[in-house]
């Protein structure tokens, strides 16, 4: 019998580690506040960054200016971002995060360490840290047009 894991199995492997701990993300974050935040929130308000228009928010996140403007309508319903004139531009839309969505950006930062923590718990930080090495080795790190990604 082979012990041989099957290719398919580390993608399905990473994906729900990173499943669980955006849903665990989430949890904490409406207890702490944030009921409203959903997965894509926190992708766009880091594309956001201290302001940004709706057509360079949709290049950063790999999505048209159509589907940026309507996350833009979200955030700002939640009341994580605020539109405003650009100050250099005035005939330039300019969205910036608003204090609520700074606090959430530094909320699932705090969370995400305690994840973190948690994982270390479990798995021990030799482990946790070997993965996290691993995986820096193998990747380019991060990208904030993840969500586009899987529209491909």
């Amino acid at each position: 019998m082979s012990t041989e894991r099957p290719g398919f199995a580390l993608p399905l492997l990473l994906l729900a580690g990173f499943q669980r701990l955006v849903d665990a993300l989430h949890e904490e974050l409406a207890e702490r506040g944030h009921p409203e935040a959903r997965p894509m929130h926190g992708f766009a308000l880091q594309a956001v960054g201290a302001g940004t228009t709706a057509a360079e928010l949709g290049r950063r996140l790999g999505v048209t200016k159509q589907a940026a403007a309507k996350t833009i309508a979200a955030l700002e319903a939640a009341g994580y971002v605020e539109r405003g004139a650009d100050p250099v531009d005035a005939r330039r839309i300019v969205v910036r995060p608003t204090t609520r969505g700074r606090d959430l950006l530094a909320r699932s930062a705090e969370i995400f360490d305690e994840l973190r923590a948690r994982w270390v718990g479990e798995l021990g930080e030799d482990t946790v840290r070997t993965m996290e090495d691993a995986l820096g080795r193998v990747t380019s790190g991060p990208r904030l047009d993840a969500p586009s990604w899987f529209t491909r």
